[in-house]
């Protein structure tokens, strides 16, 4: 069993999956060559499959979730700042039909499904993470994605599966240069691409850390602005100005950044654990979707 499943210290873990990010790679990694019984495209839901099947035969998790995302345009964020995620084109039908598929195999090997139209996967995680975390419990994250490093607390870690690359607290401020507190601080100065987030002109990654390694928090950093300008900081002078001009909207752009903890949910370890289903609806599905023998018995090993 794969070493994550328990802490040096014995705090059980919960694995939470991002499942959003797998279909997305799948859908642009796995060939179109794959057709369900109604001869709809299924590449985005065999890679997926094939990541799930990997994932659970290597950890054998006895509490685990999958998140997806129902929210591009109808997260709370979008109400906060309309041309969030603007950037991002809507998934086609042939991908919004795949999703469903993926989160009906999900539900057929007895994991817990999260999801909802006001939250984001990110949302449902954090909230889960914070609320097992209360109850003595450890989440490891499995995802890419660089926001779920403000989740991350002494005992939790995040897992890049396609890159087999873990970390934890630590690893965050490797990679971005700050603290798990700050994250979302940092993504408000210096911008989220991805998610349509300008953060304050000129003001990139680098120089967004070196402040809050001075500064500590955004709030402190717009309470002394004034003194930016003295700090050993290339264009500080420049970089104190766009601060004054863009305090408020970096305080607005934190709203988007910060993954909430109050999703609603009743999350129990209980609820997490893999449950027992009937190989009916999985030999169902997999009929529909004309999976092969191979696919199918690595499916069925996975049933309780």
């Amino acid at each position: 069993m794969d070493a994550m499943t328990a802490s040096s210290d014995g705090r059980p873990a919960v694995h939470l999956i991002d499942g959003s990010l797998y279909v997305f790679r799948a859908w642009h990694s796995m060939p179109d060559e794959f057709f369900d019984a109604d001869d709809h495209p299924i590449n985005a839901v065999h890679g997926f499959t094939r990541f799930l099947c990997e994932l659970l035969e290597r950890v054998q998790p006895e509490h685990v979730a999958v998140a997806f995302d129902a929210s591009l345009t109808s997260s709370f964020r979008n109400a906060i700042y309309p041309a969030y995620k603007a950037n991002r084109e809507l998934p086609p039908p042939a991908l919004e039909r795949q999703f469903v598929m993926c989160r009906a195999i999900t539900e057929a090997l007895g994991i817990h499904v999260m999801i909802d139209h006001a939250f984001e996967a990110d949302d449902l995680i954090g909230t889960t993470v914070w609320g097992l975390r209360a109850m003595g419990w450890r989440s490891v994250i499995v995802s890419a994605d660089k926001d779920f490093g403000q989740l991350l607390g002494e005992h939790d870690e995040q897992w890049d599966y396609a890159r087999n690359t873990r970390w934890g607290p630590l690893g965050v401020h490797e990679r971005l240069g700050v603290h798990p507190h700050q994250v979302a601080d940092y993504l408000a100065l210096c911008g989220d691409a991805v998610d349509n987030i300008p953060g304050v002109p000129g003001i990139g990654a680098k120089t967004a850390a070196a402040l809050l390694t001075h500064f500590g928090s955004l709030d402190a950093l717009l309470e002394r602005v004034d003194e930016v300008t003295f700090l050993r900081l290339r264009g500080a002078a420049a970089c104190a100005v766009k601060l004054r001009e863009h305090g408020e909207m970096a305080r607005m752009y934190r709203r988007l950044t910060r993954i909430a903890l109050d999703a609603p949910s009743a999350i129990t370890p209980d609820l997490l654990v893999r449950q027992s289903r009937d190989s009916a609806q999985l030999d169902a599905i997999c009929e529909q979707l004309r999976f092969g023998a191979f696919t199918r018995s690595r499916l069925r090993a996975q049933l309780r």
